[in-house]
C-alpha cells in the first residue's frame, strides 16, 4: 500500500523561491504572487514613498516596500507580502520580518477581481487582523471606492476614500494623510 505524506511549505521555501519572486505560504503551500502591471505598481509606490517620508519625519516605525516576507504563525498562514506596509519590531538583519505588520497595503492586480479573488481578499485581511496588523488598506484603481480601509477594532465596515479625498491609517499612523490622486499619474 502507497501512502502519500502532505508536505508542508516552510519559510526555509520562501527563502528559496527561484528567481526571488513575490510569494507566501498559506494552507501549507507555497503560493507564487505574479507581477503586476504599470498602475497597480506605480500606486504601490507612490504610497511607499509618502509613508516613508512620514516615518523619517516621525521616526516611528518602518516603511517597507514590496516584496518583503512577514513571517506569522497562523493555522492557515505563514507569510504576507503586502505591496507596502509598516512595522514597528525587531530588526532582523537580512532575514524575513518577524511577525505582521501594523498596516498593511493592498492594491489590486488584474486578478484580483470577481467572487473568488473577493473571497480570497476577505480572507487576507482576516489572516492579518488575525496576526496582529491594526490596518487593511485595500486599493481598488478600477473602482470609484478607491481606497476601503479595514480596521481591526471593526472588519466589516471600512471607510472608504475617493478620489479628491486623503485617505488615512489612523491610529497607527497618527497624522499621516494619503491624497487618493496620487495614485493616478
Amino acid at each position: 500500500m502507497h501512502m502519500s505524506r502532505k508536505i508542508e511549505a516552510t519559510v526555509d521555501d520562501l527563502y528559496n523561491v527561484p528567481e526571488n519572486a513575490k510569494a507566501e505560504i498559506v494552507n501549507g503551500k507555497l503560493l507564487l504572487i505574479g507581477p503586476t502591471g504599470w498602475h497597480p505598481s506605480y500606486a504601490a509606490s507612490e504610497i511607499f514613498v509618502s509613508l516613508r517620508e512620514y516615518t523619517r519625519r516621525s521616526k516611528s516605525g518602518r516603511a517597507v516596500a514590496d516584496n518583503a516576507a512577514f513571517v506569522v504563525d497562523l493555522p492557515n498562514r505563514k507569510s504576507f507580502s503586502p505591496y507596502v506596509a509598516f512595522y514597528r519590531g525587531p530588526d532582523s538583519g537580512m532575514k524575513f520580518f518577524q511577525g505582521a505588520p501594523l498596516f498593511a497595503v493592498e492594491v489590486r492586480s488584474e486578478g484580483d477581481y470577481g467572487p473568488k479573488a473577493e473571497k480570497l481578499i476577505a480572507q487576507k485581511r482576516k489572516d492579518y487582523f488575525a496576526a496582529g496588523t491594526e490596518v487593511v488598506w485595500d486599493v481598488d484603481l478600477l473602482s470609484d471606492d478607491v481606497v476601503r480601509v479595514y480596521r481591526f477594532s471593526d472588519p466589516e465596515r471600512p471607510a472608504i476614500y475617493r478620489r479628491g479625498e486623503f485617505a488615512e491609517a489612523e491610529a497607527v499612523l497618527p497624522g499621516w494623510q494619503f491624497p487618493v490622486d496620487s495614485l493616478f499619474d
